[in-house]
């Protein structure tokens, strides 16, 4: 590569920088509907048309600010799991899980942004996928920790639903653990969901019926994944 095409790259990679975060700073403050190319061209003294050089679409740049998001969740996850001693999965597994309910309840907007907006997804793998694939990798991996430390009941495959487990043998493919018992993948996938739901009912404001603060129900919650996990 010469040295202009290489000058050329990094100035193009500073100016997708540069658009990203202009999207994320107009997401966070007037809301997912005010990111249009043209209300970031205008912050950024740009023509709309000049940024469909860096993004053939809208659709396209949403998905590029969800990719970047994912990134920096990931970061918050991985680096409250470096934190914890390797030999305590318990302090690892609640440490990733507060990280990430501390990072979703601090970026409201971003987190609806990722898990709460339907992205229209390509016919092959792009950033954004590689970079949700990156975060899921994150609690997959960590589960697999704690079943081969420490397994934990798990239902047999003749007592699972064959429908879920077609899907259930196609998702441990996808995360690469073909010698896990399809029961715990059922384990997993059910213990990321009620996380997960906790935390987006947080975030939506969902919780005010019944608390006003929602911190110790989400306490109580990882204690009891928990110990469904074997974690005493």
């Amino acid at each position: 590569m010469t040295e202009t095409g290489t000058r050329r790259d990094r100035t193009r990679a500073a100016t997708v920088r540069e658009i990203t975060a202009t999207a994320r700073l107009i997401l966070v403050k007037e809301g997912p509907d005010a990111v249009t190319l043209r209300a970031i061209a205008r912050r950024m003294g740009m023509t709309a048309p000049a940024l469909y050089r860096y993004f053939g679409s809208h659709q396209e740049l949403l998905r590029h600010v969800v990719g970047d998001l994912f990134n920096e969740l990931t970061d918050e996850v991985q680096a409250a799991i470096r934190q914890t001693p390797s030999g305590d999965l318990k302090e690892r597994f609640m440490h990733a899980s507060f990280a990430f309910r501390d990072w979703a309840l601090t970026h409201q907007r971003e987190y609806t942004l990722v898990f709460g907006t339907p992205i229209v997804r390509g016919e092959t793998l792009d950033f954004t996928d590689e970079c949700g694939q990156r975060f899921g990798r994150t609690f997959v991996e960590l589960f697999l920790e704690l079943w081969k430390s420490k397994p934990f009941p798990v239902l047999a495959d003749a007592d699972i639903e064959p429908a879920l487990t077609v899907q259930m043998e196609r998702y441990r493919g996808e995360v690469g653990s073909p010698d896990l018992p399809i029961g715990a993948m059922v384990v997993f996938l059910s213990c990321w969901i009620r996380l997960q739901g906790f935390v987006t009912l947080e975030v939506f404001g969902q919780m005010g019926f019944a608390l006003d603060d929602s911190s110790p129900m989400f306490h109580l919650l990882l204690m009891d994944l928990a110990d469904r996990l074997g974690l005493h």
